[in-house]
């Protein structure tokens, strides 16, 4: 099994949380005993992870960051991210997508991650070549979702996208260039929203192959809002429309 490092406080706990017999490691800066470490050594003990105490700068090297907040695992890859058909055939009910076509910043994608687990959204969809992939500071940033949501990479975005409308699942593009906005398309259905990278947006083949092309409405002054804000208002949109009517 390939491992990698994960770090932060909430990646790490999430996964020893869920899925603790993937943990091979943890290693923990020996000078911070306070409360939230001693938890997080608790639940290690529990699930029976090896602790390997180090130093702030060890830890700062194994991770290429300081922001570690003292606890650094090793663990195995996750089988979250399957084959998109198997995850589709195994969804109950109307599947809610999100597609995020060239996203480079690990920030924004651990973002979108956790605003898509928080919307209950089944599956973060992404090209594999020119788009950051799920690192470590991703992961971080994520606060956990990169362990409960699916996240699946793609040798070709647009194939997908057409495999997808094969399965009559709405793609909702989103613009800033469009007057139809979120609010004017019925998300009850199966639909996948399709955000564009930070700067440029969509790419020209991932636009016309959308179904509908819609915009965030924009009620101050700034013109756009950061990809993962907008994927939030997106997906709680269409969790909105799919709660049951009184």
């Amino acid at each position: 099994m390939k491992s990698k490092m994960i770090f932060g406080f909430h990646a790490v706990t999430s996964r020893i949380r869920h899925e603790a017999a993937s943990v091979e490691e943890i290693y923990v800066d020996a000078q911070r005993v306070d409360r939230r470490m001693q938890e997080l050594l608790h639940a290690a003990k529990a699930a029976g992870v090896r602790i390997i105490q180090t130093d702030d700068q060890r830890l700062s090297n194994i991770v290429g960051t300081r922001r570690h907040q003292g606890v650094v695992a090793k663990a195995g890859e996750l089988s979250l991210a399957r084959n998109l058909d198997e995850l589709l055939d195994a969804i109950e009910g109307p599947p809610l997508l999100l597609v995020l076509d060239g996203i480079t910043d690990p920030h924004n994608l651990g973002a979108c991650l956790r605003v898509a687990d928080g919307a209950g959204a089944h599956a973060v969809i992404a090209p594999k070549d020119r788009a950051v992939g799920l690192n470590a500071t991703a992961a971080k940033v994520a606060s956990g979702a990169a362990e409960t949501v699916p996240y699946i990479t793609v040798t070709n975005l647009a194939r997908t996208l057409r495999e997808l409308k094969e399965r009559d699942i709405l793609l909702v593009g989103t613009s800033d260039e469009v007057e139809k906005n979120i609010y004017d398309v019925d998300f009850k259905g199966g639909c996948a929203i399709v955000m564009g990278s930070e700067g440029e947006g969509m790419r020209r083949l991932t636009r016309e192959t959308c179904d509908v092309l819609v915009s965030v409405p924009m009620f101050g002054s700034v013109e756009s809002l950061n990809v993962s804000v907008a994927s939030g208002i997106c997906l709680y949109e269409a969790r909105r429309q799919r709660l049951p009517r009184a």
